[in-house]
């Protein structure tokens, strides 16, 4: 049910902030997205909403002034990623400051930006600063944190920076909704994939083992496999949802139990194994978009790279709606 409250979503990517918003009882009026296949999987779950498909610095916000209730966006997150270069300002996919245009033009009641936590970090802390002070000067409270996504009912950890202003108070985050404690308490992997059933098109990307494996005391973790994609346990929340996935990216899933075997087999001295991995299978795209909380009606569009790609940069839409019941509340007379 709608709330009257109006929001824009920038970056909107495959739509999961404006899913959880809409969730939450928002209106969305208004998306910017430059991707193509980005914008015909929003517009095929989102077919109300106005889409500018092209470059944010091409829009005018000045329409929209004093019309909105809340700003909401994830700018490229590229420049600030621990994964990447980390080039900040000086990159020239950093969109933060088109992000804080809009909000200076449309003047919201508040807004919410989300990032990856590299944002904060020592690193680029001069930068998030400089970010912030120009936001507290258009009159915005502002309060942030890093939340886990499986803090709040995903099966999947997946962390992420959320920065939200309010003029004339602060925003109070939700507590978790699930334990904090690790593991217990949160949704696993299981509840949306299994080992016995394939869920959407097969990702044909196999799995080999490592030359010189790095042990850990979980099977799950180190390096005993070629490639960034990890096993998933199932019996836990997965590892985050990468943006790159696709080829040895791309988690995957044990069918034969060789994972825990095979780590024993290291730990008692065995000798390392060459060649493809029996039984693990990449996670497809549609899985992952379910590790994403995303309804199984979410159609992704464009090729099998760009629909991973779209499926890793999201929201996932179940955090969102939950900080969207937060802004709600706190944005009621």
């Amino acid at each position: 049910m709608s709330t009257g409250l109006v929001t824009i979503d920038l970056f909107a990517g495959a739509g999961g902030l404006s899913l959880g918003l809409r969730r939450a009882g928002f209106d969305v009026v208004l998306a910017v997205e430059r991707d193509a296949d980005s914008c015909k999987t929003f517009l095929g779950h989102h077919p109300g909403v106005d889409l500018r498909d092209g470059d944010i610095v091409e829009v005018d916000f000045v329409p929209f002034s004093g019309q909105v209730d809340v700003v909401v966006g994830g700018p490229p997150c590229q420049p600030f990623s621990t994964g990447g270069k980390g080039l900040a300002n000086e990159d020239p996919r950093d969109a933060t400051p088109e992000f804080a245009r809009a909000i200076r033009q449309v003047r919201p009641r508040a807004f919410l930006m989300e990032n990856v936590p590299g944002l904060v970090h020592r690193s680029h802390r001069t930068y998030f600063d400089k970010l912030s002070g120009s936001l507290q000067d258009l009159g915005f409270e502002l309060n942030w944190q890093v939340l886990d996504a499986s803090d709040f009912g995903a099966p999947q950890k997946r962390r992420r920076l959320f920065l939200v202003g309010i003029r004339e108070k602060a925003f109070v985050f939700p507590s978790p909704t699930h334990a904090s404690s690790p593991h217990r308490g949160k949704v696993p992997a299981s509840t949306v994939v299994t080992a016995e059933r394939i869920i959407g098109e097969p990702n044909p990307s196999i799995v080999t083992y490592a030359r010189a494996p790095d042990l850990r005391p979980s099977p799950y973790d180190g390096h005993l496999w070629n490639g960034g994609g990890r096993p998933i346990d199932l019996t836990r929340p997965s590892p985050t949802v990468l943006a790159a996935a696709g080829g040895n990216k791309t988690h995957w899933i044990d069918t034969e139990l060789v994972v825990p075997a095979y780590h024993r087999h290291l730990v008692t001295g065995g000798k390392p194994r060459e060649g493809r991995v029996p039984g693990a299978r990449r996670l497809t795209v549609e899985e992952s978009a379910l590790l994403q909380t995303f309804p199984s009606s979410v159609v992704f569009e464009g090729s099998r790279s760009s629909r991973y790609t779209q499926v890793g940069n999201a929201v996932p839409p179940v955090v969102a709606e939950v900080l969207g019941e937060a802004l709600r509340d706190q944005l009621s007379p």
